[in-house]
């Protein structure tokens, strides 16, 4: 599988256009805005985008999901359904950080712990690690061992809990029990900043590492 980051907003989340070398196929996941700057970014690689996907239900990571959808003609799928509530007031989130409103939706399609999501032959497994929100959703690659971990865990650092829904023991348990038992090869592509392995993390985090 191949991908690329594509950051955008001020804020530079990290949108990801993943997609299958053999089919063509492509995903994006969580394009939080800056439209254009996505769909060049489609014709540039060649692909044909098939699906939205969605790790979490914040403003920065969904705020284009319901323009790209409209435009492109494919599905939003996910995050958990427990983001709901996340969704149903998009329109306060956006202002409460200096950003335009975004008007709410539901997805297409809801994710749960161990679904599967096909990107032509490529195959994405669904965990499902609360905490940051409680419908967060990870997307990992087995095959490549790469994860796209949204706003889980970054390098040097993990999500924050003190927005709505936010937990801190769960954000901690998720990492713990979900995320570095899928081995310390695996590289991880967070929803801000650069990319990452479990075994850093494992090694030097000052938050979730194995010495704290």
């Amino acid at each position: 599988m191949r991908y690329v980051t594509i950051p955008v907003t001020p804020l530079q989340q990290n949108c990801s256009l993943i997609w299958c070398e053999k089919t063509r196929q492509a995903a994006v996941i969580d394009p939080g805005g800056e439209i254009e700057k996505i769909l060049a970014e489609v014709e540039r690689q060649g692909v044909e985008l098939a699906e939205i996907l969605l790790t979490h239900a914040h403003f920065d990571h969904v705020g284009g999901a319901v323009e790209l959808a409209k435009r492109a003609g494919v599905e939003i799928i996910g995050p958990h359904q427990a983001d709901q509530f996340l969704l149903d007031a998009l329109e306060q989130q956006g202002p409460a950080f200096g950003f335009p409103p975004i008007p709410g939706f539901r997805p297409d399609r809801w994710l749960a712990a161990g679904d599967r999501i096909r990107v032509g032959e490529e195959e994405l497994e669904v965990l499902h690690c609360p905490g940051h929100s409680p419908g967060h959703v990870v997307f990992f690659h087995r095959g490549d061992q790469l994860a796209f971990v949204g706003d889980v865990l970054f390098n040097g650092a993990i999500g924050r809990t003190d927005l709505p829904g936010g937990d801190y023991p769960s954000l901690i348990r998720s990492i713990r029990e979900k995320l570095f038992p899928l081995g310390d090869a695996v590289t991880f592509i967070p929803g801000h900043g650069p990319n990452s392995t479990f075994g850093a993390e494992r090694r030097t985090n000052p938050f979730v590492g194995d010495g704290v």
